[in-house]
């Protein structure tokens, strides 16, 4: 360790967004026991795993995976309140990253050409200053190499809430809710690796990709960090 980074770490120190800790320099945003102690999914990356089959009848999709199992009050929840409303940006890329981590062994990404986030609202994105969703997508392109495309699909208002929506409400209240561009063009013939940050019933993703189904020859796998199984 160096004077300027041990000047640093002794009048800035940094703290886990977890349980508080006081961070070690090779440390960041978490510490290592926290990291350890997430409640990954470790799905299997198989055609008709458990995630995929929340999918089924829905639009048709290749694969899917969650990293993490989200469960209200939990340690996975107080993580995304961070990520989504007190700017933690580089938890979300931490985050992003850790997941393809997690996943790049297993052969998941093969054969993906496009990592495409779901999108916010113009007055959201403008209130929040970013996309958790990008930015989760930038942690796994990072990894991956694979690029992420953000012009593609636009949504085009800003739902309500669905924190406490009931199964029929989250899927009325994503009617229309995204619509193509012309870039959405770019995406012919290409397999369309949808991002998002928690996967409850699906019904976000499912109008994201109906917003692209038209184009010629799309597939589509699911990505999420979370899954509020």
């Amino acid at each position: 360790m160096n004077l300027l980074t041990d000047l640093r770490a002794f009048f800035f120190p940094r703290f886990c967004l977890s349980c508080g800790r006081k961070l070690q320099p090779y440390e960041s945003a978490m510490c290592t026991s926290c990291w350890y102690h997430l409640p990954f999914t470790h799905l299997s990356p198989t055609l008709d795993n458990e995630m995929v089959r929340c999918f089924w009848g829905r639009f048709p999709i290749q694969k899917a995976v969650s990293g993490f199992y989200y469960a209200k009050g939990g340690e996975v929840a107080r993580l995304l309140h961070e990520m989504k409303y007190h700017g933690a940006r580089v938890l979300c890329r931490q985050m992003g990253e850790k997941v393809a981590q997690e996943y790049l062994s297993t052969g998941f990404f093969d054969g993906i050409d496009v990592l495409l986030p779901v999108p916010l609202a113009p007055a959201r994105l403008a209130q929040r200053g970013y996309n958790q969703s990008e930015l989760l997508a930038q942690g796994i392109s990072s990894v991956t190499d694979i690029p992420i495309n953000t012009e593609a699909v636009v949504r085009v208002r800003n739902n309500t809430t669905q924190t406490h929506e009931s199964a029929y409400g989250r899927w009325s209240n994503v009617q229309g809710l995204f619509a193509a561009t012309p870039q959405g063009e770019e995406l012919r013939h290409k397999h369309v690796l949808l991002i998002d940050d928690v996967l409850t019933t699906g019904a976000t993703l499912v109008a994201c990709a109906d917003a692209l189904s038209e184009i010629e020859d799309i597939s589509f796998s699911v990505l999420t960090l979370a899954w509020a199984k």
